[in-house]
C-alpha cells in the first residue's frame, strides 16, 4: 500500500480481490461524516476512543471494542464526540459475494444477500478477528491467503451474528421502486417528478415516506448514489477529470465538495490509496 505523509486515513484495494475494500482511520477527530450509505455491506471495528453511531433510526455512543454493521443502502454516520480522539478499521464487502457465502453456509435458500438485523456488537472475538483480517489484507501475504482469511472472517461473522431482517418483507414496494429508479439513473438529471412517475407516488407522499424509510430525502439519496457511482468509477481507474461528469455532477467543484462531505476523504485521496501490494 502506498503511504502518505499522514496516516489519518488509508484505503486498501486489490484488483485480484475486487469484492472487498478496507479503510483505516487512525484519528477520527479530523473527519466528520454527513449521513450517507454504501452499496456494499460494511463492518467496522472501533479501535480507540468513543464516537456517535447513527444507523437509520438508531443512535448511540460506542467505544473501543465495539463493532458496527451496515447493510447496503443503510443511511448511517459515525462522528467524534466533543472532538475527542477515536479510530477505526472498516471493511466493505460486495453484497453479492456475501449472499453466496450465506447460501453456502446454509443460512439462505438462494444466493441473494439477506440483510442482517444486527447493526452493533461487542463480540470480542469478532473484533479481534476483524483487525487480524485487516492486517492480513494490507500486509505482504499471498493473495490466496488474503482470500482465505476473508472467507474465514465472514464465515465467523455470519455464524455469530446472522439474524435475517424480517422487516424486508414489509418494505413499501413503491418506495423500493423509487430508490431503485434513483440508483439506476443517478447520473441523469432527475427531477422529483421523474421519480414520482417511476414509483407511482405523489411528490408529497414520496418525500415524506422516503425520508422516514431511508433517513434522507429522494434528492439527498440521489446525491449519495452519485458519490457511490463516483467511488466505483475511481476504483475502476477512471480519471478524476472525467468522473464528475460521468457521475452526474454539474462541475468539479461540486463533485469534490460533495465527495468529501459524505466520505470524509477527497477524491484524490481515495484514488491514491489503491492497494498496490501484491
Amino acid at each position: 500500500m502506498r503511504q502518505s505523509k499522514s496516516i489519518t486515513s488509508e484505503f486498501w484495494r486489490h484488483p485480484d480481490l475486487p469484492f472487498i475494500e478496507a479503510r483505516l482511520v487512525t484519528d477520527g477527530r479530523t473527519l466528520c461524516y454527513a449521513p450517507h450509505s454504501h452499496a456494499t455491506f460494511s463492518i467496522g471495528a472501533i479501535t480507540n476512543g468513543t464516537c456517535t453511531y447513527f444507523n437509520r433510526d438508531a443512535r448511540q455512543q460506542i467505544s473501543a471494542g465495539s463493532i458496527v454493521l451496515m447493510n447496503p443502502g443503510d443511511v448511517h454516520a459515525c462522528n467524534p464526540v466533543d472532538a475527542l480522539a477515536w479510530a477505526y478499521v472498516m471493511l466493505y464487502v460486495d453484497s453479492a459475494w456475501l449472499g453466496r457465502l450465506q447460501q453456502q453456509l446454509g443460512f439462505t435458500h438462494d444466493a441473494a444477500f439477506k440483510r442482517l438485523n444486527c447493526i452493533y456488537s461487542q463480540d470480542k472475538q469478532l473484533h479481534a478477528e476483524l483487525l487480524k483480517l485487516h492486517r492480513c489484507l494490507v500486509g505482504n501475504e499471498p493473495i490466496s491467503l488474503k482470500q482465505h482469511a476473508t472467507e474465514q472472517f465472514f464465515t465467523l461473522m455470519l455464524e455469530r451474528l446472522h439474524s435475517p431482517d424480517e422487516s424486508d418483507q414489509a418494505l413499501h414496494t413503491r418506495l423500493e421502486q423509487a430508490a431503485a429508479f434513483i440508483r439506476k439513473h443517478c447520473a441523469d438529471a432527475l427531477s422529483v417528478e421523474d421519480i414520482c412517475l417511476a414509483a407511482g407516488l405523489s411528490a408529497s407522499y414520496l418525500t415524506r415516506e422516503f425520508k422516514q424509510h431511508y433517513g434522507m430525502t429522494p434528492h439527498t439519496y440521489l446525491i449519495d448514489q452519485r458519490v457511490q457511482l463516483a467511488r466505483q468509477l475511481i476504483r475502476e481507474g477512471h480519471a478524476l477529470a472525467d468522473v464528475a461528469t460521468q457521475a452526474g455532477f454539474a462541475d468539479q467543484a461540486h463533485f469534490q465538495r460533495t465527495f468529501k462531505h459524505l466520505l470524509a476523504a477527497t477524491p484524490g485521496h481515495y484514488q491514491s490509496h489503491s492497494g498496490t501490494n501484491r
